[in-house]
């Protein structure tokens, strides 16, 4: 597969709604042709500890930032007509359309492609686990800022090459 986007969300707490930044990496031709990130004003619009221990994002980054429908007029130009691919897609998906219900936005029924799915079913046990840092390492791509969201889906991006 040569031409998709790999994206990816962090959420402000455990509802799938609460899509606080979004990263998106297009490939076209088996080259990156383009990226996207953006900070979202999450809705429901509070902050669990556990999320920002992930991430780090807290109110102070995303009260001035755009709610979703805005942020979604230009990413969903980016992806327009591509298949989207993310590591744990249930995850991606499950915020994604999550959003889309919240703001009553029409979800464009996104084929999303899976590359945790694709690293166990290629690696198996040889990895130690299959979490999104390990799986990129094994593809040669060195994850330094996991957990953000533009880094996040640059390594989904690698991985999807290599392995899908």
């Amino acid at each position: 597969m040569t031409d998709f986007a790999a994206i990816d969300f962090e959420t402000a707490n455990e509802c799938p709604s609460s899509v606080c930044s979004v990263g998106i990496v297009v490939v076209r031709g088996g080259e990156f042709t383009d990226s996207f990130y953006s900070l979202i004003h999450p809705e429901p619009e509070y902050y669990q500890w556990f999320c920002r221990r992930v991430h780090g994002l807290g109110p102070e980054d995303t009260d001035g930032a755009p709610v979703f429908p805005y942020v979604w007029e230009k990413a969903g130009a980016l992806v327009e007509g591509l298949p989207l691919v993310a590591h744990n897609a249930r995850f991606d998906e499950g915020c994604l359309r999550e959003v889309f219900r919240v703001y009553r936005m029409d979800y464009p029924d996104y084929v999303f492609l899976d590359t945790l799915t694709a690293s166990r079913r290629h690696f198996g046990h040889s990895l130690p686990n299959h979490q999104l840092q390990t799986v990129a390492a094994a593809c040669g791509f060195d994850l330094r800022l996991h957990h953000h969201a533009l880094a996040d889906a640059e390594a989904c991006a690698h991985i999807a090459l290599r392995l899908l």
